[in-house]
């Protein structure tokens, strides 16, 4: 958006330098009384000197990424097959081509991009770096390979402000990733300037999606409430938003919104925010994220949403019933009812994480009734409190969760 605006404030001044150089001759000529008759002497056009070879790769990069943000599946399919050819494009410059600092910064931006160490490699290699540039190309380059210590040294002390505006993104989104462990708040503020510094781009949704996990980590329910509000309204087409919806409804079921009330409130205030069909699917989402985490009240609340804008008799409807009996029948009075809603489910139209549910319900149902076999209702029935056995399977679908929740915490860094 950023850049658009840039470009139409250029041609609108080359516009005025336009008129201005026709019209003043003719004022001159007019004032003088002279030059009446004479053709107007050729206007030269103004000299414009062609961007390097690593700048418009660039360039042609960054456009095809906004389409991404904006949701072109096409797009993200042929981004990989553009930075391959932009790479070997590269690659095969003459060395003194790296010794330019726009090309070398250029080449910098586009491996932060998404096309990896391999160029900067080969920058590295050529010998053609200047002294002051070394700090960010190594510093790059150490990310990019992982050695995160190394690549603190370099690179966090560099101002993402004295930097080429893309370049200042990128290097801010990195410095973000270096310090999120040791430091949440300078994290979020780098992401803030990274968003910043690239409205409206791929960078800033990729900044946006980070900044909102980190929030939640940190438990800052306003901002976290505020940017969640503006990603589904701005960037709920992008090609990552499926990703970040299954990570942001289990997000929702670990943030202390203080009382139930209140979660269930904010939580339908932000969901309002998507169109019926994705509030549907977040509600889903957040059902079942709760539904493994053992939050049963934000679990049935989320299925009876969804249930509301389901279709009856829809596969969504019967996922909504499925998590809500899943979140119930370990509660008082409520095990016939659930356990009748299990078998009536039609596993074969689930997928198999959830099928994996259903069995683990079910299984959970069995040992409930064999450890408690008056449940259904009799005179005997034990009232009170109970402690259920937790099934094998649920015990290993929680053991796996732990599992990936570490791991998108790592990849967050």
């Amino acid at each position: 958006m950023m850049r658009a605006a840039l470009e139409g404030l250029v041609r609108i001044l080359g516009a005025a330098c336009l008129i201005a150089a026709v019209a003043g001759p003719a004022r001159a000529a007019d004032s003088h009384g002279s030059g009446a008759g004479e053709a107007a002497a050729p206007i030269e056009p103004l000299p414009v000197k062609p961007y390097p070879v690593p700048v418009e790769l660039l360039r042609t990069l960054q456009l095809l990424q906004d389409r991404i943000a904006q949701g072109s599946a096409q797009a993200h399919h042929g981004q990989r097959a553009l930075l391959a050819h932009a790479e070997s494009r590269m690659l095969a410059l003459e060395p003194e081509t790296w010794a330019e600092v726009v090309n070398l910064r250029a080449a910098v931006t586009f491996a932060l991009s998404g096309g990896g160490p391999t160029l900067l490699r080969h920058l590295v290699a050529s010998g053609k770096v200047q002294e002051p540039e070394t700090k960010l190309l190594f510093g790059a380059l150490a990310y990019l390979e992982g050695r995160e210590k190394e690549a603190r040294a370099l690179l966090v002390k560099i101002d993402p402000l004295l930097m080429p505006v893309s370049l200042g993104a990128q290097l801010a989104m990195a410095q973000s990733a270096l310090v999120v462990r040791d430091d949440p708040t300078q994290s979020i503020r780098l992401l803030d300037l990274a968003r910043l510094l690239a409205p409206g781009t791929l960078v800033e949704e990729g900044a946006l999606r980070r900044e909102i996990f980190v929030l939640a980590q940190a438990n800052d329910l306003t901002k976290f409430e505020a940017l969640s509000i503006q990603y589904l309204r701005r960037f709920r087409h992008s090609v990552y938003a499926g990703n970040f919806r299954q990570r942001f409804a289990a997000a929702l079921t670990r943030l202390d919104f203080t009382g139930e009330d209140a979660r269930f409130g904010r939580l339908q205030a932000m969901l309002d925010e998507v169109e019926v069909e994705g509030r549907r699917e977040l509600y889903l989402l957040v059902a079942r994220a709760a539904v493994d985490q053992g939050k049963t009240g934000t679990a049935v609340f989320a299925a009876e949403r969804s249930l509301t804008l389901a279709g009856t008799g829809s596969v969504e409807a019967m996922r909504a019933r499925l998590y809500r009996a899943a979140a119930l029948i370990v509660t008082e009075g409520r095990f016939e009812e659930c356990v009748e809603t299990l078998r009536m489910t039609d596993r074969g139209l689930l997928e198999p994480a959830d099928r994996d549910l259903l069995d683990a319900a079910l299984s959970t149902a069995r040992e409930i009734r064999a450890a408690a076999p008056g449940l259904a209702g009799s005179e005997g029935e034990p009232t009170g409190p109970r402690v259920v056995p937790v099934a094998p399977a649920i015990a290993r679908a929680q053991g796996a969760i732990g599992r990936i929740d570490e791991i998108m915490r790592r990849s967050e860094r």
